[in-house]
């Protein structure tokens, strides 16, 4: 025990024991306290890892998360460090976690981590879709009507779209996303990742829901939408465009320059700006 502790998040494995890290292995070893979504599930991992776990295993799931907060952070404060697991993936992040990471920072307790797998970027990564610029929106809305909503809102949104669904939910919510975004729409279901019957299916979004309507679709599931494509910008009238290069003309421009300025101005090609001028 030292006289400040410190809180480790630990990125666990999505399904395959051996995508745990080395400091994964580490921090269950030493951890004073580990804080585990499911304890029967630590256990089961840590036996296939070949890692005892000699600190105190706790639960700290949804349902008690918030009465056990405080309990951990005492913890914290008196010197000792607790490790916080979740079922898969990196605590926080659409599961348990956030409440006792403030928890420890208002106590002025250190907080890091052991990165591990994530299903957020290991489906972002199979899904074939463009990479470069995504949010994550996480579980959508229970009810039907608070979903579709939450997907109006987003329908125009132009990054690629990742979210997690529960199987029993998974039809719905895909007949939703035809609906909202159109049956044309690309993406893919990404389910068991990392596991033994890991499966992704692309479609457009219209198939892959006719797809859920077919098929079972069980396990963890985390879903790819592409982007919307952005709407051309609308070409401003003959008028507008006169006024443009007249404008840089009156500020000092030559005529070439200023044709040559308001075309990149509105995404246009030069000789169609210099035919207006000149008609």
């Amino acid at each position: 025990m030292s006289e400040v502790g410190r809180l480790v998040l630990l990125g666990a494995p999505l399904g395959n024991p051996a995508d745990a890290s080395a400091r994964f292995r580490e921090v269950l070893a030493t951890a004073d306290v580990v804080a585990a979504e499911d304890t029967r599930r630590l256990t089961r991992l840590a036996r296939d890892l070949d890692v005892t776990v000699p600190g105190r295993i706790v639960s700290y799931f949804e349902g008690n998360e918030e009465r056990r907060t405080p309990e951990l952070a005492e913890v914290l404060t008196a010197g000792y460090t607790v490790a916080l697991v979740t079922d898969g993936g990196m605590p926080s992040v659409s599961d348990p976690g956030y409440r006792l990471v403030r928890a420890a920072l208002e106590a002025g307790v250190p907080v890091t981590a052991a990165p591990g797998p994530s299903a957020v970027t290991t489906a972002l990564a199979l899904s074939g879709l463009p990479c470069d610029r995504f949010c994550f929106e996480g579980f959508l809305p229970r009810t039907p009507g608070a979903r579709r909503s939450r997907l109006r809102a987003l329908a125009g949104e132009e990054r690629t779209l990742v979210l997690f669904e529960a199987t029993h939910r998974i039809g719905g919510a895909l007949a939703d996303l035809a609906e909202a975004f159109g049956p044309e729409r690309p993406a893919a279901l990404c389910r068991e990742l990392t596991k033994t019957y890991e499966e992704v299916v692309r479609r457009p979004l219209g198939e892959l829901a006719e797809w859920a309507a077919d098929n079972e679709v069980r396990g963890e599931i985390t879903l790819v939408v592409a982007g919307a494509s952005p709407e051309p910008a609308a070409r401003p009238d003959d008028d507008t465009l006169r006024a443009a290069v007249d404008e840089r003309e009156a500020a000092g421009l030559s005529r070439r320059d200023a044709i040559t300025e308001v075309a990149t101005a509105y995404g246009l090609r030069r000789r169609e700006v210099y035919t207006v001028v000149h008609r």
